[in-house]
């Protein structure tokens, strides 16, 4: 196998380096001499190519499967190690038991180090304490807080009493809050004093207690003056149990570990259980796309309440890395300080970080040297802003690859990723995911051609794929009038991709009415249910408008409105959407119409409304 040499490639891989990597290992097995050869293999073979992977991570099982893949209730609610019982926090364990599982900079400059055992006997103390609580398995517990050592514990410690973390981003309003605590019916909450971002310290626990939550146990020091709990909530150090040594409680395969929530088109969010078998399609994206080792150390910004929280600490300690993680900003020069100083290899990243970073130059001046590669998801990335990443405090005439990494919550991971043995080109995708495949269809359900765009339809069966909604039909959203074809069974995933050719992509942002705001996925209809709400719209339509030069989309509001002041529409609506929806959702324009254009069956045409919007501009970005 070698390298392909092309002139125009940003990163061409040696072959010393193709030859280091997980990839690398399983090509040899296999006896392929292409990524798509591998991938292709893996689709059409899944039982063999999870069986191997399994093995590969040393998934600790209770009982043997009877059964690796049963379709028998369709490939839609294909089963995955039918028979078979486990825990799947105690393969997030294993190896030497005294190698740092998480390396930590405190917000106040202290660094710590966290042991595998540790970390194990952290989270059986955490166990403890809500079994004395009286949960139990099935219990759903709430966290809403920062990522700390302290919740990557009580993360690992919900689970291992059998119990389901439900996910709330600690940037959610208080209404958000109690609609995430009303669907996953949580019976205890975890949240933190306050929080600091970008120098000012934003309160938690009243925030969360705004939303009148169950018995919360709130974690660090009050910032200001003492603060007073709530009678019944406790705080951290008086919730932990005695005990750090909590046998692990046997589940199914398919019994929920985390509720997430992805927005949508609905009324509330969807709600999305993980199950003992989703953090495997964490654990194999990481192992074979971003390469991580035993022995790395893996840094993402994120918390609990994106799929990106539970993925970072399944993809590193399933794979007996270490997780680093800074309690701050990500776009402040301490951060990059932090990457060095830690010895970070592979380096997580939403694009409008790194655009953060070439605009201030605080990445500027570290030595970043043991950087294997760097990841990115959650938004489409700019092409000059990724070439200045690949030599980012590198020495010259050294490029780092970027891992390109494009899915979601209801996939468990990514469908689309860049692969360490194939050249790659600054914002786009080299190949699929392994073990997950899909088409990209034109508008008439054909399939597009290089050059062309069109949208995304997953393959079922996939591990990872979501089979079941907390407050909806997963049939209906993912399946139903999906187009055929030939000998597959098609899942809508509402993605807008441009097709390469040589197995090359380019992601286009969303070709459903969500999108994506600062990398959070949000809906047209909450944003339009919240302009309503006031009282001088007669109707609404929200859509995001992907700037040219890559990032986060920009929110856009159509309104028929009686305002006579505009600016001060705008404000109130600005104030509104912060206040119900998400302080970080802001507004980049609202626009006047009198009528919204509607299909025949009285559909808003949002497609319609982002073209019409993208030709006021003059095709760019305002």
């Amino acid at each position: 196998m070698k390298p392909n040499d092309h002139a125009d490639d940003a990163w061409i891989p040696t072959e010393e380096s193709i030859k280091a990597t997980n990839l690398y290992k399983l090509m040899q097995e296999r006896g392929a001499s292409t990524f798509a050869e591998l991938h292709d293999w893996s689709v059409r073979e899944p039982e063999a190519y999870w069986r191997r992977t399994i093995e590969s991570l040393g998934l600790v099982l209770r009982s043997s499967w009877c059964r690796l893949l049963d379709p028998t209730d369709g490939a839609s609610r294909a089963r995955w190690l039918a028979g078979a019982s486990l825990n799947i926090a105690e393969s997030c364990f294993q190896g030497d038991r005294d190698r740092p599982a998480i390396v930590t900079k405190r917000s106040d400059g202290r660094w710590e180090s966290i042991t595998v055992e540790a970390l194990d006997r952290l989270s059986d103390r955490v166990a403890d304490g809500l079994n004395a609580l009286g949960l139990s398995k099935g219990d759903a517990v709430a966290v809403d807080l920062a990522m700390t050592a302290e919740a990557v514990a009580l993360y690992l410690g919900v689970l291992k009493m059998g119990g389901v973390v439900v996910s709330i981003p600690d940037s959610c309003p208080p209404l958000e809050v109690a609609k995430r605590l009303r669907i996953g019916a949580a019976r205890a909450v975890f949240t933190q004093f306050d929080v600091v971002r970008g120098g000012k310290r934003l309160p938690m626990y009243e925030k969360v207690l705004q939303a009148e939550p169950p018995m919360t146990i709130v974690l660090g020091e009050p910032g200001g003056a003492p603060a007073s709990l709530r009678d019944g909530d406790l705080t951290w150090h008086r919730f932990l149990g005695a005990s750090d040594r909590f046998p692990c409680v046997e589940c199914a395969p398919q019994d929920p570990i985390n509720v997430l929530f992805s927005s949508g088109t609905t009324r509330d969010p969807k709600a999305i259980p993980w199950d003992h078998m989703t953090p495997l399609k964490c654990a194999s994206d990481a192992m074979y796309h971003q390469d991580v080792r035993a022995g790395d150390v893996v840094c993402w910004p994120t918390n609990l309440g994106w799929m990106m929280g539970p993925w970072l600490i399944f993809a590193a300690l399933m794979n007996r890395a270490t997780i680093a993680l800074y309690e701050g900003g990500p776009v402040e020069r301490g951060f990059c300080e932090f990457v060095q100083d830690a010895g970070v290899t592979m380096l997580g990243l939403v694009p409008s970080i790194v655009k953060g970073w070439r605009r201030t130059s605080c990445a500027e001046g570290f030595d970043w040297s043991l950087v294997r590669a760097f990841s990115s998801s959650g938004e489409a990335s700019n092409a000059d802003d990724y070439r200045w990443l690949m030599h980012l405090n590198q020495p010259v005439g050294v490029v780092k690859p970027i891992v390109e990494y494009c899915g979601g919550t209801e996939v468990g991971g990514g469908y689309l990723s860049n692969n360490l043995i194939t050249p790659q080109r600054p914002s786009e995708f080299n190949g699929k995911t392994l073990g997950c495949d899909f088409e990209v269809l034109d508008p008439q359900g054909r399939p597009c051609a290089p050059g062309e765009s069109g949208e995304v339809f997953l393959v079922a069966p996939a591990l990872g794929l979501s089979t079941r909604l907390l407050n909806g039909d997963n049939e209906a959203v993912y399946y139903a009038d999906c187009p055929k074809s030939a000998g597959k069974v098609l899942r809508r995933h509402g993605d807008q991709v441009r097709v390469l050719g040589d197995h090359r992509y380019q992601s286009e942002g969303r070709a459903d009415d969500a999108m994506n705001l600062g990398g959070i996925k949000a809906g047209s209809a909450e944003i339009e249910r919240v302009a309503t709400s006031l009282p001088d719209v007669l109707e609404a339509a929200a859509i995001g408008v992907p700037p040219a030069a890559g990032g986060p989309d920009r929110l856009v509001v159509y309104v028929v409105t009686t305002a006579a002041d505009l600016d001060d529409f705008e404000a109130r609506l600005q104030h509104a959407i912060k206040d119900r929806l998400n302080p970080l959702f802001h507004l980049h324009a609202v626009v006047p119409i009198a009528a919204l254009p509607r299909t025949a069956s009285n559909k808003v045409m949002h497609r319609t409304l982002r073209d019409q919007y993208r030709s006021l501009e003059g095709g760019g970005p305002a």
